[in-house]
């Protein structure tokens, strides 16, 4: 490290970002202080900028952090810790399971802004104002605000088999799939002005489970943007209004009854494969398609529960029916934050180590997810064109 470029970096910047790094990591001062041997009060005057750090002690807190040292030299966006609101149980020693998927999580939201910054290209965001449902009962207002949306982004009343990159390229998320910990835990959301609306799905979940999550999500953004929290999901009001949002988003009212009363007079009583078919057209389980029905009236309370009983085996069913899996959209990172990265690597702005880092693979992957998407320069709109490839090559 050139000690003549270290000694121009700015002490207060790179104070902050030590201090958002050491809270990131979730360490008190004292532990830090303990990590480079000086007394705590030095270590407040690094973070306050008062005191300029020394290279070995840089090099230290750039390790206990999991970061590298020229995470805190170059400049970067600065973001404010996350407050995360979590979907999966509140208990403390649950919550520290995923605390690592924390952390990363909100290192790729700020990589995410880092990209754009370094090539002047924000997100696109096409955000409505938060609705308010105060006073209304949780599903009234979660099919009333369903539907706007819906309408807000043309979509009729039809399935959504591509919801990922919908709610990526239409309304200005930011999305990661990780591999979660605890599979109790569906989803990680968090909202500020810095980057914007941010989805953490588990990737260990199937398909259809991702998306209920994703809708669900979604949910909490257009009502509860600024007010993130954790919570259990069978008591908490907010955790309702998501879940009646998810299935009036997914499966809204005039779709499902048009489509159920196709069937009905068709074949007169609709049969389990009828209902697995149907399930597969929305792109949801058949657990959530039933319970949608008992809902609407048509399908007598407890059906599911009945259909359990008897040992229904859906998967099997939907495979003797030929219903294909339903497209996995389970990369860790959007199309989009690839592109960004390859781009800038391409126009000389990064190397190609702070490629594989942002990317999160290996050189020689990040070489072929660069010549992948080279190819596929005009199909930036389709996630399912693009086989990157990813497994087997993550690193931090």
């Amino acid at each position: 490290m050139d000690a003549t470029m270290f000694d121009q970096i700015d002490p207060q910047n790179l104070g902050q970002q030590l201090k958002i790094a050491r809270e990131e990591r979730g360490l008190t001062q004292a532990d830090a202080a303990d990590l480079i041997q000086v007394a705590r009060t030095t270590l407040v005057a690094i973070e306050k900028g008062e005191r300029r750090i020394k290279i070995e002690e840089l090099m230290n807190l750039a390790r206990a952090y999991g970061r590298s040292v020229g995470d805190f030299l170059r400049p970067r966006p600065t973001i404010q810790p996350f407050t995360v609101q979590f979907r999966g149980p509140v208990e403390p020693d649950r919550r520290a399971q995923v605390q690592t998927s924390h952390i990363e999580f909100q290192a790729l939201c700020r990589d995410y802004v880092e990209l754009e910054t370094i090539l002047t290209a924000p997100l696109p965001a096409q955000y409505p104002p938060p609705y308010n449902i105060k006073g209304l009962k949780a599903d009234q207002a979660a099919e009333s605000i369903a539907r706007q949306e819906r309408n807000r982004l043309g979509l009729g009343d039809g399935p959504l088999p591509l919801l990922r990159p919908l709610l990526e390229q239409d309304v200005g998320f930011r999305i990661f799939y990780l591999p979660l910990a605890d599979s109790t835990f569906s989803e990680m959301y968090h909202y500020d002005e810095t980057v914007g609306a941010c989805l953490a799905v588990n990737q260990n979940h199937p398909e259809e489970r991702r998306r209920w999550s994703l809708a669900h999500g979604y949910a909490h953004f257009l009502v509860h943007r600024y007010a993130p929290t954790a919570y259990i999901e069978s008591t908490y009001e907010r955790e309702q209004f998501a879940d009646h949002f998810a299935k009036h988003f997914l499966m809204p009212t005039q779709g499902v009854l048009r489509h159920y009363n196709n069937l009905v007079q068709s074949k007169g009583k609709p049969t389990t494969g009828d209902l697995c078919v149907l399930a597969h057209y929305y792109g949801v389980s058949v657990s959530a398609l039933v319970r949608r029905l008992e809902d609407l009236s048509i399908a007598p309370r407890g059906t599911w529960e009945r259909l359990r009983e008897r040992g229904v085996k859906v998967r099997e069913a939907q495979q003797s029916l030929g219903l294909a899996p339903l497209p996995e959209q389970a990369q860790l990172l959007p199309v989009r934050y690839q592109y960004l990265a390859v781009e800038a690597y391409q126009e000389g702005l990064i190397s190609e180590g702070l490629l594989a880092k942002f990317l999160r693979v290996d050189r020689l992957q990040a070489r072929h997810i660069t010549q992948t998407l080279a190819a596929h320069a005009s199909d930036v709109q389709d996630e399912a064109l693009i086989d990157l490839e990813l497994e087997g090559h993550m690193e931090r």
